[in-house]
């Protein structure tokens, strides 16, 4: 197999990948309770079909007819995907999850268009380089924006946690603290009571 058969074939992969990933992306952006997570897919939605059309480029430039090869890579991270989706999670911790699924799948591209990348300059096939080239700096952005946006809701949850975990100790000592009050109370209320008492017998004596 030649450089230039190699090329192809991972060409023919990426063009597996990104159909794949148009018709998941909507599952996940419908599954993501954070605004902006789902803005930033549905997005990135329209970029895969960008990116889709550029490798219809590449494969002209190539002299050959767009054709996918099925990407088994990609099935199985769009199953991974499936699987944060069907957790019975809360937000933010879902949220975290679908972008971690996300991520495997941005980095797995980026692999796979830096490979391709590198084989067309060495081909000397500067324009579908330069087409893969800028698929790749998108991916690199989508990859950077999933990142911030996690750390995000990862500070969120852990702030959220720790505020839950206040008011649980507030409960607690809250439950501690009745039988206290209680048998303060009692006692009080016997102290009054005894003292009512000794006022009656000295007005007796009177």
């Amino acid at each position: 197999m030649s450089l230039r058969d190699v090329l192809l074939d991972e060409v023919k992969d990426l063009y597996s990948a990104e159909k794949q990933l148009i018709k998941a992306l909507p599952k996940m952006a419908k599954g993501a309770d954070d605004e902006m997570l789902r803005s930033s897919i549905l997005e990135h939605l329209e970029q895969t079909k960008g990116h889709a059309q550029r490798l219809e480029q590449v494969f002209e430039l190539l002299g050959e007819k767009a054709k996918a090869k099925h990407c088994k890579g990609m099935e199985g991270l769009i199953e991974e995907g499936q699987e944060a989706l069907e957790e019975d999670e809360e937000p933010p911790a879902s949220d975290v999850m679908l972008i971690g699924a996300a991520l495997r799948v941005e980095h797995y591209e980026k692999a796979a268009y830096t490979v391709c990348v590198n084989l067309a300059k060495t081909l000397g096939e500067d324009e579908a380089a330069n087409l893969l080239e800028q698929t790749l700096e998108e991916e690199s952005a989508t990859a950077e924006k999933l990142t911030a946006r996690g750390l995000e809701l990862m500070q969120q949850g852990a702030s959220e946690g720790e505020e839950d975990d206040e008011e649980e100790m507030d409960e607690e000592d809250e439950e501690e603290s009745a039988p206290a009050k209680k048998s303060a109370s009692k006692k009080s209320s016997s102290t009054k009571s005894a003292s009512k008492k000794s006022s009656a017998k000295k007005s007796s004596k009177r």
